[in-house]
């Protein structure tokens, strides 16, 4: 986690060789080091997403700045499911307007 040129706490999404929706969200809840009792679906993403009381504590107060990084792939395999997390990274940012959520052009390297 780093300081983005904003103030807000920048955290890494980095999705290299996530091939699925289980593995989506087991990268999301490592990097945003979710509860234990996060539900690994699509309603909890965006609800944990939105819920200050999960972020990590700098976040609530600077804002919090999602980088994902190394989406293509993903992409390309899994179109719906990835149509599905766009909408639902796009939920949580109207509803929380501390949240941002970036995806980078280019590779890890």
């Amino acid at each position: 986690m780093s300081e983005d040129l904003t103030g807000r706490l920048a955290v890494t999404l980095d999705l290299v060789d996530v091939t699925d929706k289980a593995g989506l969200m087991d990268r999301v809840a490592s990097a945003l080091a979710l509860p234990d009792w996060f539900g690994r679906n699509w309603d909890a993403l965006v609800d944990s997403l939105s819920d200050h009381t999960v972020w990590p504590e700098r976040a609530v107060e600077q804002g919090l700045l999602i980088v994902v990084r190394d989406w293509r792939p993903f992409a390309e395999q899994n179109p719906q499911e990835w149509g599905t997390a766009q909408d639902v990274f796009a939920e949580a940012v109207d509803r929380t307007p501390a949240l941002a959520v970036v995806l980078a052009l280019g590779g890890s390297s």
